[in-house]
């Protein structure tokens, strides 16, 4: 049996700002290519088919699509929730759609109630563990001692392996689940799943089956050969520029995982970062490769340039990300206190937008910063209530 382990599809999720389901539909839709050109069985989907637990209706269709073109292309689906699904909506209509191939496996009563699916070599039971809220879980899952993720999580894998004894000698073994597995890397656009401080639960809480397909953090990473990130299929933040998007191809063969490949995903849009003067960025030929990337561009200009953003997208149109740390800046961080402490107003007001900008107020806006100070003083409070 072939299976092609992605998650983290995050369906919807914008780009500071930027809207992203074209691009999450192009790679979605090479998804369904790689089915039909690898000979995939089963695509498994490990958490965050959504960015939010409400969708949007124009997510939802390309979410929708995607899974259809999947199983047009060969193979059957099976998805359980993360941490930004709503695993009652997302399991909406389970029991029909499982008549026509999309297994949905999203609440803790039934993760010990394996999708089994037939190759050659006999049955494949995929178990579909969806993300556990500790608090919440533990007491539907009758372990209210249990605490943290680890300890939900070594429960859920408890009733897995209960169940997978007692199934026929041979029977091999998938695990889908959305966790943050020691010895995983995270991103910038991940959110936390801490609980109590701790949101982290050891690989060996996976230990007893043949594969465990794991969402939750969005690079791909190999954690041992049984276990496995597929990352997102997307980068989401600038702390991903460098990552290579990718699934993995995970065989069984009679004896169990018989080995694992990577297939790098298209990228619609590249990220890029830069650094430098505004006027460099606009003008300096080795930039003209990145005007089609997704941008965040760090100014060090000595002074805030003013209509920063817009004039930067007249080169880059794709600038989504701004920064200012003009260079020799000041590093120390005042407390209020010791900002205001033995100063005017007018010096306050000055300080304020000299900290800004990195430049004074020139005579002129001393002159109507000043004005201003002075009719805010002047101003009955009594007045001013009855305005409003």
């Amino acid at each position: 049996m072939r299976m092609l382990h992605t998650s983290d599809w995050h369906v919807g999720r914008t780009f500071h700002g930027a809207d992203l389901l074209a691009e999450q539909e192009t790679v979605l839709t090479h998804l369904a290519d790689l089915v039909a050109g690898e000979a995939v069985d089963v695509v498994l989907v490990s958490g965050d088919v959504y960015d939010r637990a409400v969708p949007s209706a124009e997510a939802v269709r390309v979410a929708t699509r995607a899974m259809k073109r999947i199983r047009e292309a060969g193979a059957q689906l099976v998805i359980t929730p993360g941490n930004h699904d709503s695993a009652a909506r997302l399991g909406a209509f389970a029991d029909f759609a499982a008549a026509g191939g999309l297994h949905l496996r999203t609440t803790a009563a039934e993760l010990a109630e394996p999708v089994v699916l037939e190759d050659d070599h006999g049955p494949v039971a995929l178990y579909g563990i969806p993300y556990l809220e500790p608090e919440i879980v533990r007491h539907a899952l009758g372990v209210p001692q249990a605490r943290g993720h680890t300890g939900v999580l070594t429960e859920a894998m408890r009733r897995v392996t209960e169940d997978l004894a007692g199934r026929e000698p041979g029977t091999r073994s998938v695990v889908l689940a959305h966790a943050f597995v020691t010895g995983g890397v995270g991103s910038d656009s991940e959110r936390t799943i801490a609980v109590g401080g701790v949101e982290q639960v050891p690989g060996s809480v996976f230990d007893g089956v043949d594969y465990v397909a794991l969402g939750h953090l969005h690079g791909a990473q190999t954690l041992a050969e049984h276990l496995r990130y597929s990352g997102s299929p997307l980068a989401y933040s600038f702390s991903e520029t460098a990552q290579r998007k990718s699934v993995w191809l995970v065989d069984l063969d009679a004896d169990g995982l018989a080995g694992v490949e990577r297939r790098d995903l298209p990228v619609p849009r590249r990220l890029a970062t830069m650094r430098g003067l505004l006027a460099d960025l606009l003008e300096a030929p080795e930039y003209a490769g990145l005007v089609d990337c997704f941008v965040s561009a760090t100014l060090t200009d000595r002074v805030r340039p003013v209509d920063a953003m817009r004039r930067l997208r007249e080169r880059f149109p794709h600038a989504v990300h701004l920064d200012w740390q003009p260079e020799g800046g000041q590093a120390t961080v005042l407390r209020y206190a010791e900002a205001v402490r033995g100063r005017s107003d007018s010096e306050i007001a000055s300080g304020f937008l000299d900290d800004c900008r990195g430049a004074p107020p020139s005579e002129r806006e001393h002159a109507l910063l000043t004005a201003a100070l002075e009719a805010a003083g002047k101003r009955d409070p009594e007045q001013d209530g009855d305005s409003r």
